[in-house]
């Protein structure tokens, strides 16, 4: 069973400051998770993650990371501009984008930020752009057809289409991109794919690894180019569902090292580094939306509503996504009760739970919707005019501190034209 990490008695305290609907972040679990991600590749030498910023792009969070010797991954304008804010710079930071404009990498080159190009064409353009390439630039690769791990005897723990995604390169393509990037100037090269999302799966990092191994190893035999780096990026996931089991870091890390030792250390590659650019698996479960329950409504069904909405979660609205729900105060009731639970807006997708087991919910009960640390508020939006909540984070010692603040209808008015 999920546990959240916030009391029904902390709770009570906190919305006597900060009203519900609100996100609240576990500064504790952040710091150990990071800090187990780091041992579990303290086995290679100058490893870093770069956190996805677009999963939580909050400066409070973005900053107790960088303490923990994170770097940050950006594909946008202002998620490189949030990144120099907090304090990032040079190869802290890994400007990842596609159909790039020519501004976002000039603001990347002069952050002296890592670029990492998604296209072949996109050489050319950087270079006509800067009127220079860097000297490490690093590429995004595509293998293309299905990418598999894990066969059981219900199929394939994991399976996602390259061929049908947007992003990367063909092989041939990565080779030709290594060999004009070399033509123009860059001096190390890094390589990265990114194959499949959310994989409940200690398998997926060293399957991916393997790929990119070998991969790493054919392109510089074939073009002579020093790869420098191989960036794992994201697709290890979080257990949602809570009869799912979590992922285990320590393994993954683990399975990563006994291929570079495999693959890379033989092709005399053993000063390679290795980057991940985790989102979801380091914030997710580290993050709960607040909200209380405000309306309750009895016709074909039993709908519990509460004050949050799809404007403050939308992943069960656009995926059907499931997030767990914990009743404050009744963790042990008995869950004999079946709910919609659903928020405000005008679109019958507004459901956190459709046909949920919980305990009984009374008018002021405060729920906690589990797993919302990334892709949550980073996700929401003002459509019907609702302003975005509020973000605190419970520090170490119980204290709570305000990392943004609710939107006001102020806000919400403030860039129109009368």
């Amino acid at each position: 069973m999920k546990k959240p990490f916030l009391t029904l008695k902390q709770a009570q305290e906190i919305v006597k400051t900060y009203p519900t609907p609100f996100h609240i972040y576990d500064e504790r679990g952040i710091r150990e998770n990071a800090r187990a991600l780091g041992a579990a590749f303290a086995w290679r030498s100058g490893f870093k993650e770069y956190f996805a910023v677009k999963a939580t792009p909050t400066p409070g969070i973005l900053k107790l990371l960088r303490e923990e010797g994170c770097g940050v991954d950006c594909s946008s304008l202002t998620e490189l501009m949030l990144a120099e804010r907090c304090g990032f710079s040079g190869n802290e930071i890994m400007f990842s984008s596609n159909e790039t404009p020519a501004e976002e990498f000039e603001l990347a080159a002069r952050l002296g930020a890592i670029i990492n190009l998604d296209d072949l064409t996109h050489v050319d353009f950087l270079y006509k752009t800067l009127g220079r390439v860097p000297e490490t630039v690093c590429c995004r690769f595509n293998p293309g057809g299905l990418f598999t791990v894990g066969e059981s005897k219900e199929g394939f723990q994991v399976m996602d289409d390259p061929g049908q995604a947007k992003y990367g390169m063909t092989r041939p393509q990565l080779a030709q991109a290594f060999a004009r990037l070399k033509e123009l100037g860059t001096k190390r090269f890094g390589i990265h794919a990114f194959l499949a999302s959310n994989t409940i799966s200690n398998e997926y990092y060293p399957t991916l690894a393997r790929l990119l191994f070998e991969t790493a190893v054919s392109v510089a035999e074939e073009t002579g180019c020093h790869v420098s780096f191989i960036n794992l990026s994201g697709g290890v996931g979080v257990p949602y569902r809570p009869e799912q089991e979590a992922n285990d870091i320590a393994v993954i890390g683990e399975g990563v090292r006994r291929a570079y030792e495999e693959i890379l250390v033989p092709a005399g590659m053993g000063d390679v580094a290795i980057f991940t650019e985790l989102g979801r698996f380091m914030l997710a479960p580290f993050g709960h939306l607040v909200t209380t329950a405000i309306h309750e409504k009895h016709i074909y069904k039993e709908y519990i509503g509460v004050d949050a909405c799809a404007a403050d979660l939308m992943r069960p609205a656009i995926y059907g996504a499931y997030h767990h729900i914990t009743v404050l105060g009744k963790e042990d009731a008995p869950q004999d009760r079946v709910y919609d639970v659903v928020g405000s807006l005008c679109e019958n997708s507004d459901k956190f739970a459709i046909d949920r087991p919980l305990p009984q919910i009374d008018m002021g009960d405060v729920l906690v919707i589990h797993d919302t640390g990334a892709h949550g508020f980073s996700m929401g939006y003002n459509y019907n005019g609702k302003l975005r909540s509020a973000e605190l984070l419970l520090k170490e010692d119980g204290a709570v501190e305000l990392m943004r603040r609710a939107e006001t209808p102020d806000d919400y008015f403030a860039t129109l034209m009368w």
